[in-house]
Formats: structure tokens, sequence, C-alpha cells
């Protein structure tokens, strides 16, 4: 039986969103696997100043492509690739980020300190 991935803190993984359904494998969760060549592990939380960033930058995740990709909205959580989630944070329009909810992998491009600037405060 396959050990369960592991978050930034090194405990299971726990889900990201189902409204949208998001991740990689489309679970739910942040996971990866050697196929995720975008290495979308960070669980995100949308935000406007974000959303403009990304489609600037040729990425627009605002625009539905059903019924693969519903678009998403200010508020909505994601999985993103690693390294747009850095390029954000170094140019100040970093979303924040689910820390349980964020696989250990991204830690290979983004430190601990740096996501933890961005975690979102549960209620």
């Amino acid at each position: 039986m396959a050990q369960p991935q592991k978050n930034v803190y090194g405990t299971p993984l726990t889900p990201c969103c189902y409204d949208p359904m998001t991740g990689w494998l489309r679970d739910g969760f942040c996971k990866t696997d050697n196929r995720d060549q975008g290495v979308h592990t960070v669980c995100a939380q949308m935000t406007e100043e974000f959303l403009s960033y990304t489609r600037s930058r040729g990425n627009d995740l605002s625009t539905a492509h059903p019924p693969y990709f519903p678009g998403l909205k200010p508020g909505d959580r994601w999985c993103l690739c690693v390294s747009r989630w850095k390029e954000a944070f170094m140019e100040g329009v970093a979303p924040p980020v689910v820390m349980s909810a964020t696989h250990m992998k991204s830690l290979r491009v983004a430190t601990l300190t740096e996501l933890a600037k961005f975690e979102v405060k549960e209620p």
C-alpha cells in the first residue's frame, strides 16, 4: 500500500478543494506524480490580483474551458504550479496558501517561511 503524500509540515496532505475539483489528479488534493511536469502542489486561495497577474503572464485561470476547467474566481482554492506561486511571490502578488493542503514537494522551490507568510488563517 502506498504511503500517503505529505504536506509541508510532513503530515498527511489534507484536501485543497472539491468545488471546483482541483489537483493534478483531479481528486481535490495537491498530490503529484512523475507526470506532473508543472508540479501543481501549492493549495492557493485565488485573489483578483493574482488572477490578473497570471492572466498577464499567459495563464488565464479565470476563463472556463468546459468540461475540464471551470474557470476560477476570487476565493476559489486551486492547486497551483509551485513555480508560478514563487514567481508571483517575487512580484508581490502571491495568493494565500493553505499550508496543510500544500504538498511537501513545494519546498523544492519555495521555502516554508515564504509560504507561511501567506498562510490562510482558518476560522
